[in-house]
């Protein structure tokens, strides 16, 4: 559609074709693979080839671990948990530790930690909240689902002139983007919080949310998550290996793969994300494409693995017992006549002149008749037959994605805690409404977070100082999500609860109970 900004063809939203020259001219390009199509497709070659003869000998050896392949058959054994009891043990002992607290109390606290309310800015005049307690009021009351005007009669800060206010002005997008950097990047210099998972590795999943009403004006309706006739919003977040919600989207239930790229490029954190892990809602060839031409390492959980085809260079008949599920081999030709669009798709994404989200899109909508979405679709083949040969071969990375996976799940369970008025279901019927809600929402889960891990140090700390000895195998299971020593609900009051020692911090409950050691774990 001429004019338009988001249905124009796919090609004039990119990166001009003059710029793009100039930019290839001067280089390099923010891309993550070579300059030509044929040292590409050279690379991919052999290292498919060479990836393909050892997984077919170790499939005909039967010596892949838990995985099996026979008579065009593939059987990989589900993950026995891995989780031992004395982590479970010690992980309950140190949250009956944890000091009791209301949810104000606890924003207040990791307010004073990192400043994270001065990101609230007001919009014309940049100036910070006279009261930084109105506004975080005021992130409650989206994150909880309760309101404005039912926030005003359970708080004692503000009256809702003042809280829509305070709202109107302060909360916005970008203003939640800094605000969630500033948690996540506090969460990340943690010392226990190192002990979680990597610092480059990250998941992302869709949550669910029922709307208050029914649904078509807004298609939203979805045989997934829905109920019958009832309507419901999807909220996608990306979350850290180390407990941490760096970005977060309302987006149309619909589908989730055309949102995966945008977390992992379109955040403020001061994040390294390298590996990125879904489950198969995140999956498109696409995807695959786009994250490998960017850098990422997209590692995700694919469901019937036998049934998503490989693709090899060669002749399938070279590797018997492969072949059965081999559909085909990459169109190398079509890649090579595009390389140069392929390019400038990239480099468009990657500067921001087009969200991956509206570009996924878009070519999702009619691969048949677009040159660019077909050998996007190639390099996404290449890029995915390259993951499930590694995920055949490597237990450790199906332990890794499943994971990162159950982080997300758990972090989903702490966010429906606490969107927990008007029985979890939404009443906005507006997008940027719907973001306010998702935003609040990953904004108080990570504070919980970091609050959780501040306090599991401390315990941790007390714990060392009598002589128990945790080891850090065991502190590796541990999650800073538990919610149970939180008041969540009830009247949000500011101060209520102040009980902080001389240090700035509360005290820990049941310190004198005895933890496991390293002998007795």
């Amino acid at each position: 559609m001429e004019g338009s900004r988001q249905w124009r063809a796919v090609e004039d939203q990119l990166i001009p074709p003059a710029l793009f020259a100039a930019m290839r001219e001067a280089g390099p390009l923010p891309v993550a693979v070579p300059a030509t199509a044929e040292e590409y497709l050279a690379g991919r070659r052999a290292l498919l080839e060479r990836r393909m003869t050892e997984v077919d000998a170790k499939a005909a050896a039967d010596t892949l671990e838990d995985v099996r392949i026979s008579g065009g058959t593939m059987k990989i054994a589900p993950l026995k948990a891995i989780t031992p009891e004395a982590a479970e043990d010690a992980a309950e002992r140190f949250y009956a530790m944890m000091p009791n607290a209301r949810i104000t109390a606890v924003l207040d606290d990791v307010h004073r930690w990192t400043g994270f309310a001065d990101a609230f800015t007001h919009l014309h005049t940049g100036l910070l909240a006279d009261d930084p307690r109105v506004v975080l009021t005021a992130v409650l009351a989206d994150a909880t689902n309760l309101g404005l005007t039912r926030m005003a009669a359970a708080c004692a800060v503000a009256s809702y002139r003042k809280l829509a206010w305070a709202a109107g002005w302060h909360l916005r997008e970008d203003t939640y983007c800094q605000a969630l950097a500033t948690l996540v990047d506090a969460q990340q210099r943690q010392p226990l919080a190192a002990l979680f998972g990597a610092a480059d590795v990250s998941s992302s999943d869709g949550q669910a949310f029922l709307t208050a009403g029914r649904g078509e004006a807004l298609s939203a309706h979805n045989a997934r998550h829905g109920h019958g006739r009832e309507g419901s919003g999807l909220f996608y977040t990306h979350v850290s290996s180390r407990h941490a919600p760096y970005h977060t989207a309302s987006i149309p239930p619909l589908g989730e793969a055309a949102y995966v790229i945008d977390g992992l490029l379109y955040h403020e954190a001061d994040l390294g994300i390298s590996v990125h892990h879904t489950d198969g809602g995140g999956v498109s060839d696409h995807v695959f494409a786009l994250a490998h031409l960017l850098g990422f390492r997209f590692a995700p959980r694919i469901p019937n693995l036998a049934d998503r085809k490989f693709h090899a260079f060669g002749p399938a008949s070279t590797r018997p017992e492969l072949a059965p599920f081999i559909a085909g081999k990459p169109d190398g030709q079509l890649i090579a006549a595009q390389w140069g669009d392929l390019l400038r798709l990239t480099a468009s994404v990657r500067t921001g002149t087009v969200s991956a989200s509206l570009l996924l899109r878009r070519l999702g909508a009619y691969p048949r008749q677009n040159g660019l979405a077909l050998a996007l679709r190639e390099i996404g083949r290449i890029e995915r037959t390259l993951h499930a040969l590694d995920w055949l071969e490597r237990p450790q990375l199906r332990r890794q994605a499943t994971a990162e996976l159950n982080k997300g799940e758990s972090r989903n369970a702490l966010a429906r805690a606490v969107c927990f008025h008007r029985l979890g279901r939404l009443h906005d019927r507006t997008a940027q409404a719907q973001q306010h809600r998702v935003s609040g929402l990953a904004l108080v889960t990570a504070a919980i977070a970091l609050w959780n891990t501040v306090y599991l140090g401390r315990a941790l700390e007390a714990a060392q100082r009598r002589g128990d000895r945790v080891p850090d195998a065991l502190l590796t299971h541990f999650a800073p999500l538990g919610w149970q020593h939180l008041n969540l609900t009830g009247d949000y009051l500011w101060g209520a609860d102040a009980s902080l020692g001389p240090n700035g911090f509360r005290p820990l409950r049941g310190a004198a109970v005895a933890l496991p050691t390293a002998a007795t774990a």
